[in-house]
């Protein structure tokens, strides 16, 4: 799987710690920074990441600030994008399940490591079940489109 990843200074620890299990696990990735403790904004990050997400360039995206929230509110503003700010498994599983999600926001200050680890395992091991839940996924797209051509 190929997954873009990023965080802004406040989650870089939790992406250090992303980016161990993402190669034990072999999956490829590429990441969008940030590279330091020096204060950056993340709705910047959250662009990069979801951007090559929604262009096809990548599978999955993983963010992390803070809190997961405002890189989850950023990323969602990029057409094509569901992001979903997970804070334990089973919303990781649901988020991929049900709403087919293509990026998982973390939080740093609001969990620790192993659970955060965890929900990634969770989220990138899910499949989108479809069926009854594509339809309301396509409502979603429709959500989106019909914003964009009232703009």
């Amino acid at each position: 799987m190929r997954i873009a990843l990023g965080c802004d200074h406040r989650g870089l620890k939790l992406k250090q710690a992303i980016t161990e299990l993402l190669l034990e696990q072999g999956h490829q990735y590429e990441d969008f920074g940030s590279h330091s403790a020096d204060p950056v904004d993340y709705p910047d990050i959250a662009a990069e990441v979801a951007s090559a997400v929604a262009s096809g360039k990548f599978d999955h995206g993983i963010l992390v600030c803070s809190s997961g929230i405002g890189m989850s509110i950023a990323a969602n503003k990029i057409r094509g994008i569901r992001a979903a700010l997970c804070c334990n498994m089973f919303s990781a599983q649901r988020a991929r399940q049900h709403n087919d999600a293509n990026v998982l926001c973390l939080g740093e200050d609001m969990l620790d490591l192993a659970s955060a680890l965890d929900i990634v395992k969770v989220y990138l091991s899910t499949i989108f079940e479809g069926g009854r839940h594509l339809r309301r996924v396509e409502k979603i797209r429709a959500l989106e489109a019909d914003s964009l051509d009232k703009e």
